[in-house]
Order: C-alpha cells, then structure tokens, then sequence
C-alpha cells in the first residue's frame, strides 16, 4: 500500500471509528524530461529569489498569503493545522443520502478507508448498514490545507472516501446549447426510439474494468520504442479538420447495422465460448472416467 495521509477518524453520531486514509489512485503517467536540443541535456527548475537573484535552499521556504496591501502573512504547518484542530484528522458524518441522488459531477478523488484494530467492529457495521440501505454518509474532511465535503461509500468490504466538489466549483450547465426534452419535435420517433433501446440492451455486460486500457498510452509506448530502435518513425498523414456534415442522417439505418453488428460479435463470441468446451475432434461432451 502506499503511504499513509493521516490517521485519525470516523465520527458517526457517538460512534467513533479509528482509521487510516490512503489514496486510491495510481496514476500511471508516461514522465518526459525537458532537454536542450542543443546538445540533450536536462533542463533543470530551480527555486529563485526574485530580487536577489540567488538559488533558495528548500529548508528556507516558507508559506505566505499575500494581502490586499501587498505584505504577506507567513504561516508555518503547524499553525495551519491549529485553525481547526477538530476537523484536520476527522471525517465527521453529518447526514445521509442516497448514493443515486449525487451526481457524477460532485465526485472528485477516491480514498480507501482501512481501520485499525480498534475500529474494526465499528467500521464493519457501518459498512454493513451503508450496503444495506444504499446510503452515502456526507461529512467534511480536510486533507492537506483545504476542507472537502467528502462521501463516504460501502463498496465491496472496504468503505470509500470520496472527495466532493462544492457546487460553486462547477460550471453552470445551463450555458450550454443542449436539446430539449420534446422528442418529437427534434423528430426522434417511437421506432428510433426502440431500435435505440435494443441496441442499448444488446450492448449491455456486466462491468469489468480489466477490460479498460489506456490504449493511447500504449501506443506512445510503441511509437517510442519504435524509435529508440531505428530512430524514425512511421507517422500517417493526418487528415486535415474536415466541416461537419450537413447532410441528413438516416438515424434508424444507422441503429439497425449497430445493431447487427453487435449482435454478431455476440455470436461469435458464443460460438467461441462454446468450442472451448469441445472434445478433441469435434467428439460430444461427455463425463470422463477417472484413471
């Protein structure tokens, strides 16, 4: 696991839960270096005093806030910390909702949740009740130096720390030029709508991530590897930004050869399922005796 960002707790009315708070993430970014063309040597940042000119050893820097005046406010960790001593260690679970009743929008960064051996008990039956009852407990959480609201989710047997946006940091949906909700009068009918469906249902599958890739990841990685071998590149022309189509669209064409193309994937991807069940030779199927 990776290391720890705080330990502190979980206070759900009197309940108090110890736990440690880990990321969730791992981020797998390809890492390029700045060089001089010149002669590929690294181009290196360093921290400059903007009056003196001088390098400044990182054991000199400090935080400052700079004020309407212009002067500063220098403030170190620790009393960063001390302005809410209660809130800098502690998910205090305020309310519940409905997992389906937050939209996707507010859910930022992912947290795992692991108790210590205190806590264990507790955060199993909070663990139990969220799972039951579909809820997400909302609370506060401040990680480095700034509050979250934050979502605390049961998902599979771990509970879930999900960082929220406020709702003034998101942008106003409403700037955009969206379709209305009158079908008809985009001229969407009740066939397009059907064939639509099915195809929806046809694609439906249960979700696996393994089956999620960075392709575009992997293919830098190849372009790169490419290179270091021959040092060029085979690049294909790219096609210049074509004017969008003002032709009509034949919607319910369309969704039928979706249709029939997703369906034939389906079938081949049964009949492959189904060989590797064969006996050699194309024999039946049947109960093998054991020697």
């Amino acid at each position: 696991m990776p290391r720890a960002i705080w330990k502190g707790n979980i206070s759900f009315g009197l309940v108090t839960i110890p736990v440690t708070l880990y990321t969730a993430e791992n981020r797998k970014n390809l890492s390029f270096h700045m060089l001089d063309r010149r002669n590929m040597s690294r181009i290196q940042q360093r921290r400059f005093n903007a009056v003196t000119g001088e390098e400044v050893p990182y054991e000199e820097l400090v935080k400052g806030y700079e004020c309407d005046d212009g002067a500063y406010v220098i403030l170190t960790d620790e009393e960063i910390k001390a302005a809410r001593p209660d809130a800098s260690q502690t998910v205090n679970i305020t309310s519940v909702v409905k997992a389906e009743e937050i939209p996707l929008t507010y859910f930022e960064t992912p947290y795992y949740l692991e108790p210590v051996k205190a806590g264990r008990k507790a955060y199993a039956l909070l663990r139990e009740i969220f799972r039951r009852t579909g809820y997400v407990g909302l609370g506060r959480v401040v990680i480095r130096t700034r509050e979250y609201v934050a979502g605390v989710f049961a998902q599979g047997p771990l509970l879930l720390l999900e960082l929220m946006r406020y709702p003034d940091e998101l942008r106003d949906p409403g700037e955009l030029e969206l379709p209305g909700e009158d079908l008809k009068a985009l001229g969407i009918d009740k066939r397009e709508l059907e064939m639509a469906q099915r195809l929806v249902e046809a694609m439906a599958a249960p979700f696996n991530p393994g089956e999620h890739q960075d392709t575009y990841q992997e293919a830098v990685l190849r372009l790169i590897e490419e290179k270091a071998k021959t040092g060029t590149v085979g690049t294909p022309p790219v096609p210049a930004d074509a004017e969008p189509s003002t032709q009509v669209v034949d919607m319910m064409s369309l969704l039928k050869r979706s249709l029939e193309n997703v369906e034939k994937h389906a079938e081949a991807a049964r009949k492959k399922r189904g060989k590797g069940r064969e006996e050699p030779e194309g024999k039946p199927l049947k109960a093998r005796k054991r020697a």
